[in-house]
């Protein structure tokens, strides 16, 4: 082959990598465009307060509903730094601009590689392009709804109800209701920060949402044939044992909310070797039709061949 040859093969293999690479960029940008949009979303101001505000509040509602089970009739957070509740509302219209950005992103990763899939891979990937978000969602809202709430019942059950409700009226009041009278120890209260307190629930909602994607990464590695139902069931006794330890971790040392999780996330984990199976089915009764299956030789015997 001549030296021509060799440029001209150089030229044709690093124009298609040109163009990848324009449009990556294109699909970057508009991605980081939506987010940014969506970000700005949140500080539109409804009824004289910004849509973070309005989250933020939603977002703190276990701990507010917990104070008031406690006999505090008029829950208050505080924030103790002059940049810590605009950071906050920084901090819930990013998670939430990505969460409302996230269609568009997904759909810009879709564009770009959509193009490189045959029209079998394309039917196959783009269901779980719609399921990942969905399952996110379910396990945020079942973080929210229950497990938050346990967690801030057993956490602040510590404390005295009377003491929290008190001293959290007389700070609220500039000392117009007196605090809880002074005993022989220390009078310990709970003054709760406003970015502490949705760390709280902003961590359960990443942990149960992003546990929740287990059945939909499962059933894609298993069109993808790099797992099986048969092998999921053979490492079943180490996925609890994995499970566990996640409950241990990402929970407070609460056994109540430690065994929710474990119960949901192993729950799933079973879901998605009937997902599998079901994928193998599929797969099989597939290649049955198309003549590429053959029983005989999953029955194979070697002295057959002898004989």
């Amino acid at each position: 082959m001549s030296s021509n040859d060799d440029i001209d093969d150089m030229d044709s293999s690093a124009a298609p990598l040109i163009e990848h690479l324009a449009e990556l960029r294109t699909r970057l940008i508009r991605s980081v465009l939506a987010l940014l949009v969506t970000i700005s979303f949140f500080f539109i101001p409804v009824q004289g307060d910004f849509i973070a505000e309005h989250v933020m509040n939603f977002l703190l509602n276990p701990v507010v509903d917990t104070l008031r089970a406690l006999g505090d009739d008029n829950p208050a957070l505080q924030f103790t730094s002059p940049q810590e509740y605009l950071f906050t509302l920084f901090r819930v219209s990013m998670v939430g601009g990505f969460a409302l950005a996230f269609p568009i992103i997904g759909y810009q990763l879709w564009r770009f590689v959509a193009p490189g899939l045959y029209r079998q891979e394309k039917n196959a990937f783009l269901p779980f392009l719609v399921a990942s978000p969905a399952m996110f969602l379910l396990g945020a809202s079942f973080a929210q709804f229950v497990v938050t709430p346990l967690a801030m019942t057993f956490l602040l059950g510590f404390a005295d109800a009377s003491s929290i409700a008190t001293n959290v009226l007389s700070a609220a009041t500039g000392g117009a209701i007196d605090a809880v009278p002074k005993s022989s120890g220390p009078t310990i209260t709970f003054f709760g920060k406003v970015n502490e307190s949705l760390d709280i629930s902003l961590k359960f909602i990443m942990a149960f949402g992003l546990c929740f994607q287990l059945p939909v990464l499962l059933t894609l590695m298993g069109k993808a044939g790099l797992v099986s139902a048969e092998g999921l069931q053979n490492v079943r006794k180490y996925a609890m044992v994995g499970i566990l330890v996640l409950a241990a971790l990402v929970t407070p040392p609460d056994v109540i909310t430690q065994l929710i999780l474990f119960v949901v996330v192993y729950g799933l984990y079973e879901v998605s070797i009937q997902l599998v199976k079901r994928v193998e089915t599929k797969r099989e009764a597939k290649l049955r039709a198309e003549g590429y299956y053959d029983d005989e030789v999953n029955n194979f015997e070697p002295e057959d061949d002898l004989k």
